[in-house]
């Protein structure tokens, strides 16, 4: 967004600071400034000048020899170059010690280029006629300035005025980064309304008088808006017997310094009402509007429309057009037709102000492929209480420049009105978050400065409509902070009760599990959470097993991506292949990433989101990884307090697994996890030719169970006794179901409980194995006697006796 200084006093006439000092208040009062270009910079002693006679140069065919009049006692010799150069002429011309901002060409030097007295082909030139160019303009914004040559002033010109101040560059233009919820500040008056407030001065906005002849516009032309959604309010009015010509200088000017060029009276009036109101205006040739009727309403698929610039635009069901009784004549908030564009022809004008839906509107410029000015100011979402006054302000503009007759009355399309947003005024909580000490009238009168009311009944700030970023207490404490100065708060200690910083209990979990891995020898790896359904086949899955269950995505990027992974192996295994296909003889994974599990298929919910804790190892050189990798699942479960109630059953079968060598992970009988050995054939399917074991943790079912809450006993007084056991057991008997029992019968002095040594070999008869065990008993509160261990003893051997466990001899 930019604005220039001229255009702004006329709302803020008493804004008298310089550029320098307006750019930094206003960049501190929230309304960030860019760049701030000074028109008239190193442009100095320019004066206009009449051109009393011009001879051809003695030494030259296309110099000539002025005597020009600069208001002084005499006329000046200058000779100039320029084929347009003739006698009555009023000129731009840089006196001796003056400065220009480049040539013709374009240069450009610090400072400006000095312009000295000197000899041109051996003829004195004390001066230099200007072109607009070398005032650091261009025949765009000035396009009455020749395409090569001096500029021309009008012939009422006054000899030895300031050509500057005449030509309008006395002025500096500033370019804002407005940020979207401020869509306000993307018009000259919500930039001068900023700026009034910035600087405590008086804000005077356009007062818009009354226009139209006695006739009803309801007479001329219809308006029937079939989305109200898309298009909450649509107003328009018609001016007859159109005089269609060039734009005031005043206007030409304030366009020039946004950077639009200059047409003619009818499309000026309406890009000044863009750039005024920041509400984007369109206007029709009246006689070529069918039925003189407009109707907003979306367009069909497959259509297609010509834009103003020639191009046939594709068009489907979320397009909004303007259509007459008959055709399209506009694509809503984007740009116009050619059917019903603005001619030299023209007689009638239908003039149209309206808001449509600025989601719509920045959807359908990338469909159409299409951005203008108005589609960004629409698609930052408008204000529809300015429609009608912007459409009235363009047609007094017209009566002023004696454009054409405006006709009375308008056509106003508004079925719901938007209302002034209400926020209840808690001075002492801005005051708390501010850490500032204001009365309430010191900020009512912030609010006040903005265009906003207080309504001291009910205790309520009204926000108007424009400021659509005025919802709640803390943008009310932003009002107040923008306009105080954020360099006037002072610096003050938080207070309140005070809270011990941390992470979160899960996410504790989650690095406790990063590091246990990665103190094991394993590498972090990211799979994606997109999968292709053969997975499930690869895996070896049956067709009805719950896990085929996967929530497809609406969009894929294509069939290896097309579900949401309800498993955490596939990419497991993808790592662990790409690893093995790599030569790399021993690979240890692990990975923390969600799976998705749909509660009910399609979707009515989100779904079940699970942290998975994934361990993945193959060693082409080792046949136990097995029980590496239970070491480093129950190093884990003791490091996050479950260490004791962990167990491994064998009563689910997981297909994907080996299928004598895996188990599930419980702990207080609730399943947590699972670990086994990959199945033979899946190894197949993923192209590893290695035993590789895996182990996976659900992390949203342990974290209720973990606990950092750590007992500490003193150091014992009293001797621990120890007693070894050597068994024969049945090889269907685990370790597991041993260390179980022994640990139920041993009771309170049991301390340890450690398998030693497992047998099986000559000597053992078949079906059984020998096993050791280490027993350690000790009291903390006195010595044990000997009776005390024969009692435990006892116990340890009857429940081993109902497993058909025997001492062996």
């Amino acid at each position: 967004m930019n604005t220039s200084f001229t255009w702004l006093k006329q709302y803020v006439p008493d804004l008298d600071v310089s550029p320098r000092d307006y750019c930094d208040a206003m960049t501190l009062s929230g309304t960030k400034v860019e760049t701030c270009t000074e028109l008239d910079k190193n442009l100095d002693k320019i004066v206009v000048g009449e051109v009393l006679t011009c001879e051809p140069h003695p030494n030259s065919d296309h110099l000539h020899i002025c005597k020009v009049n600069v208001g002084g006692d005499a006329p000046l010799q200058i000779v100039c170059g320029a084929p347009n150069v003739a006698a009555g002429q009023k000129v731009p011309v840089v006196l001796v010690g003056g400065s220009v901002a480049g040539s013709r060409d374009g240069d450009k030097a610090e400072g400006g280029i000095k312009i000295e007295k000197g000899m041109l082909r051996g003829v004195e030139s004390d001066g230099m006629i200007c072109s607009i160019e070398e005032l650091g303009s261009s025949r765009e914004f000035y396009p009455e300035a020749p395409e090569y040559g001096i500029y021309v002033f009008p012939d009422d010109t006054p000899v030895g005025a300031d050509a500057i101040e005449i030509l309008g560059l006395h002025d500096a233009v500033v370019e804002y980064e407005i940020t979207s919820n401020r869509v306000d500040c993307y018009s000259v008056i919500g930039i001068a309304r900023e700026a009034a407030a910035t600087f405590h001065k008086s804000f005077h906005p356009p007062v818009v008088k009354e226009t139209g002849n006695d006739e009803d516009v309801s007479d001329y032309v219809s308006v029937e808006v079939e989305d109200t959604n898309l298009c909450p309010r649509y107003t328009a009015r018609v001016v007859k017997n159109v005089r269609l010509g060039p734009s005031p200088k005043w206007m030409q000017r304030c366009l020039a310094s946004e950077g639009i060029r200059p047409i003619n009276n009818i499309v000026d009036i309406t890009n000044y009402i863009m750039e005024e109101y920041g509400q984007p205006m369109h206007s029709y040739d009246y006689d070529t509007i069918r039925g003189h009727k407009i109707v907003v309403r979306r367009a069909k698929n497959g259509e297609t429309f010509k834009t103003l610039d020639g191009q046939d635009r594709p068009l489907d069901e979320n397009v909004l057009m303007i259509a007459d009784a008959e055709r399209y004549v506009g694509i809503a908030g984007i740009m116009g037709g050619e059917d019903s564009m603005i001619t030299d022809n023209v007689k009638n004008v239908l003039f149209e102000a309206a808001c449509f839906d600025g989601t719509n509107i920045r959807l359908s410029s990338k469909r159409i492929g299409l951005q203008t000015d108005a589609s960004q100011k629409f698609d930052k979402g408008l204000d529809p209480n300015t429609a009608m006054e912007a459409v009235n302000r363009a047609c007094e503009l017209m009566e002023e420049f004696g454009a054409g007759e405006v006709v009375g009355g308008a056509v106003d399309v508004y079925p719901v009105r938007r209302e002034p947003s209400e926020v209840v005024f808690e001075p002492d909580k801005i005051n708390a978050m501010l850490g500032i000490d204001l009365t309430p009238e010191q900020m009512i009168a912030y609010f006040e400065e903005e265009g906003m009311s207080y309504d001291k009944e009910r205790n309520v700030v009204i926000a108007p409509t424009f400021r659509q970023d005025i919802h709640r207490t803390c943008d009310l404490a932003e009002e107040v902070a923008r306009f105080y100065g954020y360099a006037n708060i002072p610096t003050t200690l938080p207070h309140g009760a005070a809270t011990a910083g941390g992470l979160q209990f899960d996410m504790r979990i989650r690095n406790i599990a990063r590091d246990m891995a990665e103190n094991c020898g394993f590498s972090e790896g990211f799979c994606y959470s997109f999968e292709s359904p053969r997975v499930f086949d690869k895996l070896l899955l049956p067709p009805d097993a719950p896990e085929r269950k996967a929530i497809e995505i609406r969009n894929p990027l294509g069939p290896e991506f097309s579900i949401m992974r309800t498993l955490s192996l596939n990419g497991m295994l993808t790592s662990l292949a790409t690893n093995y296909n790599r030569r790399n003889k021993g690979v240890r994974l692990y990975e923390l990433g969600n799976v998705y599990l749909a509660k009910e298929l399609p979707l009515t919910e989100l779904p079940d989101e699970r942290m998975k804790f994934t361990l993945g190892l193959y060693d082409e050189s080792s046949k136990n990884e097995f029980f590496t990798m239970k070491g480093v699942v129950e190093a884990f479960l003791e490091k996050i307090g479950m260490r004791d109630r962990v167990e491994y059953t064998t009563d689910k079968r997981r297909f994907y697994y080996h299928p004598g060598r895996q188990a599930g992970i419980f702990y207080d009988g609730k399943e947590i996890g699972e670990i086994g050995e990959v199945h033979p054939l899946v190894l197949r399917n993923y192209g590893i030719g290695a035993r590789a074991v895996i182990a996976v943790l659900d992390l949203k079912t342990i974290t209720p169970m973990a606990s950092f809450d750590y007992k500490f006993h003193d150091i014992p007084k009293y001797p621990a006794v120890t007693r070894d056991l050597s068994m024969i057991v049945p090889d269907k008997i685990t370790n597991a179901e041993i260390e179980k029992m022994i640990e139920q019968r041993g009771g309170k002095i049991l301390e340890n409980c450690e398998l030693f040594d497992v047998y099986e070999g000559p000597g053992i008869l078949p079906g059984f194995k020998s096993m050791a065990y280490s027993l350690t008993f000790r009291d903390r509160e006195k010595t044990l006697e000997d009776a005390d261990i024969q009692a435990a003893m006892k116990k340890i051997l009857n429940g081993l006796t109902t497993m058909h466990i025997e001492l062996r001899k």
